[in-house]
């Protein structure tokens, strides 16, 4: 008999979150999906929000997935570490450290924000 996988197992996969920045009428607010499940998905005002809520999203939608015997597609693994390192002039790094701080993330958060775009 296969083994079952179980919510665990899922959590743990490299899932792909997407977040995208919506302007409309002057009003910024955020969309952010899972790639590989469709219907995975939800909205926030701030960008650490709809990061978290789609942590919240991805838990629930695996565990109806699994309630209900779906299948659950798995994110392909390319091998990829995650890490990369880039110079950047000193003004520059000064410059995304303070916005960074002015939306109350990490650097790192930041830079993500803005290379997800």
């Amino acid at each position: 008999m296969e083994n079952q996988k179980d919510l665990a197992y899922y959590l743990s996969l490299p899932y792909t979150f997407q977040i995208r920045r919506i302007e409309d009428e002057g009003d910024i607010s955020y969309w952010a999906n899972v790639k590989e499940l469709d219907g995975c998905h939800t909205a926030a005002d701030t960008w650490q929000e709809a990061y978290s809520e789609l942590e919240e999203v991805l838990k629930a939608h695996i565990e109806i997935k699994l309630e209900h015997g779906d299948p659950i597609p798995e994110p392909v693994d390319q091998n990829f570490s995650g890490k990369f390192n880039v110079r950047v002039p000193k003004t520059l790094h000064k410059q995304l450290s303070i916005m960074a701080e002015e939306e109350g993330i990490s650097l790192n958060q930041y830079i993500l924000h803005k290379l997800s775009k």
